[in-house]
């Protein structure tokens, strides 16, 4: 395979109407990587695809890539209050495990800033007490961590107060989000479950165009971050983040720091607890 070749299926990909970046990004990056072990292995004369590259074309951003006050609270509302069409016949209803995940990713996802998978392979006892405060850890040991390293985060005032504790303590041990009890099996479940639930959120009309129904919430995570004055080092430790300089590999954001930040975020003022009050 000639460098020419290369070129002419390259180029057949992006008028088949592939974008630049997943051209660059994916298809010749996985045939690069092939290339050049040949090339290193001496099982090739040349690499072919030395000179073979795919210039990104810039996107365009129209608005911000996180929810507004706004978005977020229809998508919160419409969450908490979401419960599963009715239908005959048992075996088309919806799984419980699904049905619990539209309830509680969007408002993990909201106070967490976590990735939708590493909430949806939450497992019962990945959620625990401690000094009085209620914990999740985020493990690869139940799925998958995009770092490779646990990390523990506080849950802030208004998951408590909208019932995510109640419901874990009457949940069975397990996953909390899907059915798989393989550990093999973690991961596609969890991945499954958030993509469910990212096309129900799709499907609602709530999710503004050009934004993620789930990174949208990772994205505002980081922005109130910042606006209240946290640094990124503690933002990136709660979300997951590999630090970006060699100094922040030294010490530990611990609890209490993160703490701190969760504390200061804001209640949702949400219709569901506007009309609970009301009615009481």
């Amino acid at each position: 395979m000639t460098s020419e070749e290369l070129i002419a299926w390259r180029n057949s990909l992006r008028d088949a109407g592939l974008s630049t970046k997943t051209i660059g990004d994916k298809y010749l990056a996985a045939i690069r990587a092939v290339m050049t072990w040949a090339f290193d292995e001496h099982r090739l004369p040349a690499n072919p695809m030395a000179s073979v590259r795919q210039k990104i074309a810039k996107s365009v951003r129209l608005r911000e890539r996180g929810y507004t006050t706004t978005e977020a609270k229809r998508i919160l509302d419409a969450a908490l209050s979401y419960r599963p069409a009715e239908v005959s016949n048992p075996s088309n209803r919806e799984s419980p495990h699904i049905t619990s995940a539209k309830r509680w990713l969007p408002l993990l996802c909201a106070f967490s800033g976590a990735r939708p998978a590493e909430i949806a392979q939450l497992r019962k006892k990945d959620i625990r007490e401690e000094d009085r405060r209620w914990i999740l850890r985020i493990t690869p040991e139940a799925g998958s961590v995009k770092t490779g390293e646990f990390r523990d985060v506080p849950l802030h005032r208004q998951v408590i107060e909208l019932g995510f504790i109640d419901f874990v303590k009457g949940a069975a041990d397990g996953a909390l989000f899907h059915r798989a009890t393989d550990p093999k099996k973690f991961l596609s479940s969890a991945q499954n479950t958030a993509g469910r639930v990212a096309t129900w959120l799709n499907a609602s009309g709530l999710v503004p165009e050009n934004v993620q129904p789930h990174y949208g919430w990772r994205h505002r995570f980081k922005t109130q971050g910042r606006e209240l004055g946290v640094s990124d080092r503690v933002l990136d430790a709660i979300q997951g983040h590999p630090g970006k300089k060699a100094a922040d590999d030294y010490g530990d954001v611990t609890i209490a720091a993160k703490l701190r930040l969760i504390d200061a975020l804001p209640d949702y003022e949400l219709d569901i607890l506007r009309n609970a009050r009301t009615k009481a």
